[in-house]
């Protein structure tokens, strides 16, 4: 396998995370998406027709979006150890976690809509950081919602754990470190979503979260 990835997209991070949990291989093919290298004709009609990060090349089959990849393709090919729970409610709440942060909070503050508003609207960088802290504060608020009920759930008879939702890694957590790590880098105050610090600190002692961090990526650069 190939994954097109990038070191700070966090789309790219959670589909390395995945790869690493499931312990498979794959080469790691750069895609500066700063510099526009995902928008290049040959990538998006060769590998990624979204032109987009991350893509995910399995000899002839080629699939982009990182819950795509990593739900209906790595999980079902590869299913251990299964990311998206088989019991249904578990899978639901698993699901409605991850959809909040892939859905809510990632696409309005990633690098493609920071830079519209920057070079397009000609937002002031004040304003663009105020864009991207008041999207972080929205979604990161209801993440530790949902995190406060999984918790109450898991009291009352459910499986308690260090991660998202119990003792082993789901796609919550998959989702939820590298928008941690993103908010962070963006100079967001991640100290007040208490239950989420403690999940993120956690999972960054794991083996598999460890490699797939950016720093740990050939393309890394610092800033």
């Amino acid at each position: 396998m190939q994954l097109y990835s990038f070191f700070n997209s966090s789309t790219s991070y959670r589909v390395r995370i995945a790869l690493a949990l499931k312990g498979l291989d794959f080469s790691y093919e750069q895609v500066n998406i700063r510099t526009g290298a995902h928008r290049d004709a040959r990538y998006v009609a060769e590998i990624n027709p979204s032109a987009a990060v991350s893509a995910l090349v399995d000899g002839e089959f080629r699939l982009g979006q990182s819950l795509a990849i990593i739900d209906d393709y790595l999980d079902e090919r590869h299913p251990e150890p299964r990311l998206i729970p088989d019991d249904a409610r578990e899978r639901a709440r698993v699901l409605e976690l991850s959809n909040l942060i892939a859905c809510d909070i990632h696409p309005v503050n990633n690098l493609r809509v920071l830079r519209y508003l920057q070079d397009e609207l000609k937002v002031t960088p004040e304003q663009k950081d105020a864009w991207y802290r008041h999207w972080i504060a929205e979604g990161m608020t209801s993440v530790e919602r949902l995190l406060a009920r999984a918790d109450a759930e898991a009291a009352a008879g459910g499986t308690a754990g260090p991660w998202c939702f119990g003792a082993k890694p789901t796609l919550a957590d998959v989702c939820l470190v590298p928008q941690f790590a993103n908010a962070q880098r963006m100079g967001c105050d991640m100290s007040v979503y208490s239950r989420s610090l403690k999940i993120y600190e956690h999972a960054n002692k794991h083996p598999a979260f460890e490699r797939a961090k950016p720093q740990n990526q050939p393309d890394y650069v610092s800033a």
